[in-house]
C-alpha cells in the first residue's frame, strides 16, 4: 500500500487539477454610504428624494458644496466603489440636525437633539419617510425610515443648569435589520439609487439643515486576475 492514501471512509480523494488557476475570488464585508441635505423650511410632503446619485468631490442632494467622505463614499454616481458585487444584507438610515439653515459655513450635522423642536424634526422623518429601491424602471420599497437599522426613536438623555441644555438625543440603534436572510445582489456593473419618499402628513423641516445618510452594509467579492 506504499503511496497510497489512507481513506477511513472509503472515498476516493479528489482529482488534482493539472493547471494553474487563472483568477481567484476575493471576499469581504463593507459599507456604502450617501447622504441627503434638507435645507430649513423645506417642504417634504408628498415628495421624493434620491440618495447614492452624488459621488465624492461633486455637489447634489440638497448639498451647495462639494461631498466630502463624511457623505459619501461613492467615486462613481449609483455604482458600488470598485466595481464589485456587492451583496446588501442591512439598511440603515441615520438623521443628523445641522447647525446652518442651509449647506453654508458652518454646517456641522453637530447639534444634539435636546429640544422638543429637534426631537419633533427627527421623528417628522422617522415616522413620514419611507427608502425604496429604484433601479432605473423599476421602484422597490424597502421600509419605513423608523425601521432601517438606526432607526427605533428619540432618545437619550438631557440635562438643564443655569439655562443651559446639554445632551445627546438620537434617533436609536439597529435592532431590526433588512435583508438578514436574503441579501440584495447588486452587480457591479448595476445602476442604483436610493429613493426617500415622504407621505402626505410630513410636516416641513425645522429651521436649520436636516442630515438623512443612508448606509447599506454587505459583502463584497471581486475576481483577481493571477493568470
Amino acid at each position: 500500500m506504499y503511496g497510497s492514501t489512507y481513506d477511513p471512509s472509503g472515498v476516493a480523494p479528489p482529482p488534482v487539477p493539472m493547471e494553474q488557476p487563472k483568477s481567484l475570488f476575493r471576499f469581504g464585508e463593507t459599507s456604502i454610504w450617501s447622504t441627503y441635505n434638507f435645507n430649513g423650511g423645506t417642504a417634504v410632503a408628498n415628495s421624493q428624494y434620491r440618495l447614492f446619485t452624488t459621488p465624492r468631490g461633486q455637489t447634489g442632494q440638497g448639498f451647495a458644496n462639494s461631498l466630502t467622505i463624511a457623505e459619501t463614499n461613492l467615486k462613481e454616481g449609483g455604482r458600488v466603489p470598485s466595481g464589485v458585487a456587492y451583496d446588501v444584507f442591512g439598511v440603515a438610515c441615520h438623521i443628523m440636525q445641522g447647525d446652518a439653515t442651509t449647506d453654508g459655513a458652518p454646517n456641522d450635522f453637530d447639534v444634539a437633539l435636546d429640544s422638543t423642536a429637534l426631537i419633533a424634526n427627527l421623528i417628522n422623518i422617522q415616522n413620514n419617510g419611507v427608502l425604496s429601491w429604484d433601479f432605473t424602471q423599476t421602484i422597490v420599497e424597502i421600509c419605513p425610515v423608523h425601521l432601517a437599522g438606526a432607526g427605533g426613536g428619540a432618545f437619550g438623555a438631557v440635562a438643564t443648569g443655569n439655562a443651559v441644555d446639554a445632551g445627546a438625543m438620537n434617533n436609536g440603534n439597529g435592532q431590526i435589520w433588512m435583508y438578514r436572510k436574503y441579501p440584495v445582489a447588486l452587480p457591479g456593473n448595476s445602476t442604483f439609487s436610493i429613493q426617500l419618499s415622504f407621505g402626505s402628513r410630513a410636516g416641513a423641516i425645522g429651521t436649520n439643515c436636516v442630515g438623512v445618510k443612508c448606509i447599506l452594509l454587505g459583502y463584497y467579492k471581486n475576481v483577481i486576475e493571477i493568470g
